[in-house]
């Protein structure tokens, strides 16, 4: 992943709540399994770990969930962990939105101009015989 991949999805992550906090119990089968439940429904996800209560460090943890669930650690700041996976099926019904859009937008200059021309008086010039 590249840097500005990396930016992108941290500017992405800064509006988003924590969907799980990881806390005394540290990382279990159930997390693991929810986590991959919300990356392939959003891809992007963050997750709160409780520094007090958690038994290893965020940045560790962090990549073990990562090697768990086949994700990207975005980025660890204090307790707060950002994980990205792509999801095909996801990008796919994105792309296909996007399609439908540029072609709704298309249509509808297409009818913008066929309008402008359709209010658009003719100039007509007419020559007048010349006189002798």
């Amino acid at each position: 992943m590249t840097g500005k991949e990396r930016a992108k999805y941290r500017a992405a992550a800064n509006g988003l709540e924590p969907l799980f906090q990881i806390g005394k119990g540290g990382i279990s089968d159930g997390l693991i399994a929810q986590i991959e439940d919300a990356l392939d429904a959003r891809e992007l996800i963050k997750i709160k770990a409780l520094l007090e209560s958690i038994p290893q460090p965020p940045k560790e943890l962090a990549q073990a969930i990562a090697e768990a669930t086949k994700a990207d650690v975005i980025q660890v700041i204090g307790g707060c962990i950002i994980l990205y996976r792509e999801n095909p099926e996801l990008r796919a019904k994105e792309k296909e939105k996007e399609k439908r859009k540029k072609e709704a937008a298309k249509k509808l200059r297409i009818q913008q101009k066929a309008e402008k021309y359709a209010q658009k008086p003719v100039k007509m010039r007419y020559k007048t015989p010349k006189k002798k």
